[in-house]
């Protein structure tokens, strides 16, 4: 019988969406970030067969990026994906580690994970400072059929928000935090139903 947890911290899944779609966010180098902005779809470049990771929360991907500063990563994505795709992925992740409570055994873990055409990991929220929160947020990764379906089928709209990660930090650097956190995007909790096979 598995063991219920209940000293995780928070685990929900927050993000601007609307009845039809879901935002979430990428960081790239400006190479292939300002295509894929430009066209509204990710290029042939983009390599469809690796694993990759989306994150709803954009405070979670200032933290990632450094706000649009490091390598690689200077050109920020928000990618409007279709709900029923996200929905998807979720219902088809496991887990990237082993958690006792949420899987029978290391075993069943081992399999869910090879079977699996997505991953989840919750990690610490961060606020305006990138200093972690007690909620946690949701990265979620897809590879291969999935990886495919979010580039060339999912997608709905691809935007540089670049500029507005910069206003943002510049702000927050200047002490305006009432003025940055005006600017942020709404997330509200995402009605994703239950995730028992994702531990929340």
């Amino acid at each position: 019988m598995r063991e219920a947890r209940t000293d995780r911290p928070d685990r929900r899944i927050r993000a601007a969406h609307t009845d039809t779609t879901v935002t979430v966010y990428q960081a790239y180098a400006p190479a292939l970030g300002r295509p894929a902005a430009r066209d509204g779809r990710f290029p042939p470049a983009w390599k469809r067969e690796r694993m990759t990771w989306i994150k709803p929360s954009f405070l979670w991907m200032m933290y990632r990026c450094g706000w649009a500063t490091k390598a690689d990563q200077e050109t920020v994505l928000a990618v409007e994906i279709t709900r029923a795709g996200f929905d998807h992925a979720l219902r088809h992740a496991c887990l990237s580690h082993y958690e006792r409570g949420t899987h029978a055994d290391h075993e069943a873990w081992r399999r869910a994970l090879h079977d699996s055409p997505a991953r989840v990991q919750w990690d610490p929220e961060r606020d305006l400072h990138l200093n972690p929160l007690d909620h946690r947020s949701l990265q979620l990764g897809l590879s291969g059929a999935a990886s495919r379906a979010y580039a060339d089928e999912w997608t709905v709209s691809i935007r540089d928000v670049t500029p507005l990660a910069r206003e943002i930090h510049g702000l927050v650097r200047s002490g305006e935090e009432a003025a940055a956190r005006a600017l942020l995007p709404v997330e509200t909790p995402y009605p994703a139903g239950p995730l028992e096979h994702l531990g929340a």
